[in-house]
């Protein structure tokens, strides 16, 4: 039974921990007590927010993890860091995420807004679950997006040759992880690991903004606009910190959070013979 007041003795592994939500969770579950270990693509920047941590929460066992989520390798590299320092995985949170306006291609060959938001976390989840499984009462999170419910998994083309567009990219990778969580769950069923999925909001970052063109303009553009009914990071981060701690949820899996309640996602998502082959195709991409 984890009680939401005290993290003490669980080991949290948080990708995208440097900025933004990811940096509000990790800071959020520290301050409960929690060993968090950051993943950032940036050393320099995740040093200085692992200090802030660290000085913000009180909390000494908070560390950062080098890695590039663009890179399959990083990614392995990743999670044998992870191994050779920690014994215990209780809470993974699969939180990195990146949306870009120009098709760009990861070091691997594939679309880079499916290799970070979906392909590198498959294999970091996979590469953990024996660790999760051991550590057991655990849990895996998926931060996806309500942009999940415009999307379809176009499999003739995940790599976008024939036709890409920034944001239907960013949904079909947003879909991908809602699949993936249900897919998840149903394998880890009886294993004590439970796995679900969330939509952290409208929050205010600088997500998107590092885009040029189009696509930045309108991030900007919105974010200032909307700016007084947008959430902060740290409201934003509130339903990952709900899902890795609260006593609520102990045996609550396979299932999509938004303002930490338990909502439908979209029929597409709910596809069991999809879900399968994006597995199936997923193992086969990251080899």
């Amino acid at each position: 039974m984890v009680n939401s007041a005290s993290m003490n003795g669980r080991v949290c592994l948080i990708t995208g921990a440097n900025s933004g939500i990811g940096k509000e969770t990790a800071f959020g579950l520290a301050d409960m007590g929690a060993t968090i270990v950051m993943v950032s693509r940036n050393a320099e920047r995740g040093e200085a927010v692992l200090a802030e941590i660290r000085q913000r929460s009180g909390n000494d066992h908070v560390t950062l993890l080098v890695a590039d989520l663009a890179s399959l390798d990083s990614v392995r590299g990743l999670a044998q860091d992870f191994r050779d320092q920690h014994q215990e995985l209780h809470v993974l949170i699969n939180n990195a995420g990146a949306l870009n306006s120009q098709r760009a291609l990861s070091v691997d060959g594939y679309e880079l807004t499916f290799a970070v938001n979906h392909l590198a976390h498959f294999l970091l989840t996979t590469l953990l679950l024996d660790l999760l499984k051991a550590s057991s009462p655990s849990r895996i999170i998926n931060v996806s997006s309500g942009s999940h419910t415009r999307a379809e998994i176009n499999f003739d083309d995940l790599n976008a040759e024939a036709k890409y567009g920034g944001m239907s990219a960013y949904g079909q990778s947003k879909l991908a992880n809602v699949l993936f969580t249900y897919e998840l769950a149903r394998q880890l069923e009886g294993t004590g690991v439970t796995a679900n999925a969330l939509h952290p909001g409208v929050v205010k970052t600088g997500f998107g903004r590092n885009n040029g063109g189009a696509i930045g303009l309108l991030f900007k553009v919105f974010q200032t606009v909307a700016s007084p009914f947008l959430l902060s990071a740290s409201q934003g981060a509130e339903t990952s910190i709900y899902l890795a701690s609260s006593s609520d949820v102990d045996s609550v899996t396979g299932k999509y959070f938004v303002k930490k309640e338990p909502v439908p996602s979209s029929d597409a998502s709910e596809d069991v013979a999809v879900a399968q082959k994006l597995w199936r195709v997923s193992e086969e991409l990251v080899g």
